[in-house]
Parts: C-alpha cells; structure tokens; sequence
C-alpha cells in the first residue's frame, strides 16, 4: 500500500511537469540548448581526455610505479589501499563525477572492497581545476588569484575531512596487493577507454539537462528574484549557479565564499552523476553525503582565511 502511494505522488508530479513544459515550451527549449552549450563548451573539454587517460592508466596500474615511500606516508595518513589512493589521485586531476566513474571500476576489478569504495567517495569530491582556474576565476571573477584560493580551500578541505574520518575505514589490504602486469593491446584499451568515457558524458549530459528545465521550471513558477534563482540554480545545478553569483551586486568575499561552498557541495546534478556511476554496484552514498556537508563548513572558512591573506 506504501508503494502505491509512493508511486501515485510520482506520477502526479511527473504529470505536473510535463504540463508545465507543455505550457513554457519556449523555456525548456532555451534550457535545453543552453545545457548542450554547456556541455559542449565546458564539460567535454574539461573532462572527456581525464576520462580517457584515467581510464588507461586504471588499465595499467599506474599506482604501482609510484615511490612505495610515497604511497605509504599517504596511505597511512588518510588510512586507506594504494587502489583506493589511485582513485584520490586521479579524482584531484580529473575532477567530478570522475571519483565515482574510477571507483566503480576499481570495485568492478576487485581491487577494493564496498566498504572502502563508499568510504573514498566521502573526500574525493574534486571539481575539476581547469573548471576552477579557468571558468570560475578568468571568465566568472577576472581574478586569476581569486581561482587560486578557490582551488586551496577546496582541495585542503577534502584532505582535512580524509584525515578527521580515516578510522572509519577498513582498508582493502589483500586487493592492494594484487599485480595485474600482463601484455595488454593498447589500441584496444585505447577504443574501450573511448567508448566508456562518451557513454559517461552522454549520461552527464541527460543528468544536466534534466535538472537546468527542473531549475528553469522552479523559477518561472516562483516568479523569484535574482538572488533566489542564484541559489536555486547553484542547488540543481553547479555550473549555470556560479555563472548567476558572478553577476550578483555583491561584494568580492561573498562572491568567493559562495563559490566555495558550492564547488564543494556540487549541485544536485553533480550528485546525480557521481551516484549513476556506482548505482548497479549498490555501493552506498552515505559518506558520500555526509562528506559534502562537512566539505561546505571547511571550504567555508578556509576561503575566508584565504582570501585575508591573499587580498
């Protein structure tokens, strides 16, 4: 009986938008050409060759030819396998939804367990830092020094949230031991690593589009200001949220500390992406959640602390 009313406020609210896309046809139709711009101009460049090389490098063990001293001072630190330290690594350079994408493979491969597969999503929450660098501080803020601090705050605070809650893991020893040096066809590799990365972007795309005509919808119902549809966009979705701060009447620290708090939290939409990687391998999301919470307190503060000291 639960279920069936838990299906029947679905349907009312499926059917509810689809009327009102039926009736703010011109809307959805701006939205969906913006989202595909987005995708086109921001997403693909950003992410597509991250995607490729991350996935060969996966393929090839990479994690193997970093200095052992290296890797355990950092292991040990953060409490965690040399897979799942991989998974850090390439998340840092690649930036969002690729932790989930190369966490699923790892998990796929057996090469750490769900336990610490939900865990390390907790603090690889990473946008991308040509995104940030480029995007965020040259195009939205004209200040190079301003995506610096950006880029600071948002980094230290996935390292600080990895250290405070590193005894909350179990790390998947045995699997990070396992050496898979064989011969491999790198062309092969190569067309594999192509067809999943475009597969992923297409499902980034869908996920974008779906929550800008949620957002676009929201706001037209509302009638709402230019500061409450800045925060609802930045909620939904990420990208079109930061474009909308940038151009509010406020001051230079507002505008650097609400970026940081939302490239930390991600947008629902980010959310969304990172969660359709892992969700055919019923990996949980919990400490994924919570970590995006505490990511936003320490971003937060640490953008503040930045910002003093560099402006």
């Amino acid at each position: 009986m639960k279920n069936k009313y838990k299906n029947l406020l679905i349907i009312i609210i499926l059917l509810f938008i689809f009327f009102e896309i039926l009736f703010n046809k011109l809307i959805i139709i701006n939205t969906v050409m913006e989202s595909l711009n987005i995708w086109v101009k921001a997403i693909i460049p950003s992410l597509f060759p991250f995607f490729v090389i991350s996935d060969l490098l996966i393929t090839y063990n990479f994690i193997d030819y970093i200095p052992n001293k290296i890797k355990k001072y950092i292991c040990r630190l953060l409490n965690i396998s040399d897979s799942a330290l991989s998974i850090l690594i390439l998340s840092m350079v690649s930036g969002f939804p690729s932790n989930g994408r190369n966490t699923h493979n790892l998990y796929n491969k057996g090469k750490i367990s769900m336990e610490e597969a939900s865990y390390i999503l907790m603090y690889t929450h990473f946008s991308s830092p040509v995104f940030i660098l480029t995007t965020c501080s040259l195009i939205y803020l004209r200040s190079e020094k301003l995506g610096i601090i950006l880029l600071l705050s948002h980094y230290l605070s996935n390292i600080i949230i990895g250290i405070l809650f590193r005894n909350i893991n179990n790390p998947s020893l045995d699997n990070s031991t396992i050496k898979e040096h064989k011969s491999q066809n790198f062309t092969i590799n190569l067309i594999k690593s192509i067809r999943s990365s475009i597969d992923s972007l297409l499902l980034i795309l869908g996920i974008l589009t779906v929550f800008l005509i949620i957002s676009s919808l929201i706001i037209n119902i509302i009638h709402s200001n230019l500061y409450t549809s800045a925060i609802i966009r930045s909620i939904l979705e990420m990208t079109l949220g930061l474009k909308y701060i940038a151009s509010l009447n406020i001051s230079m620290i507002h505008k650097v500390i609400l970026f940081s708090s939302i490239l930390s939290f991600g947008g629902l939409s980010v959310h969304m992406q990172v969660m359709a990687q892992i969700i055919e391998d019923k990996i949980s999301c919990k400490y994924y959640l919570i970590g995006r919470i505490f990511q936003v307190l320490f971003s937060i503060v640490l953008s503040f602390i930045f910002y003093k000291i560099f402006t």
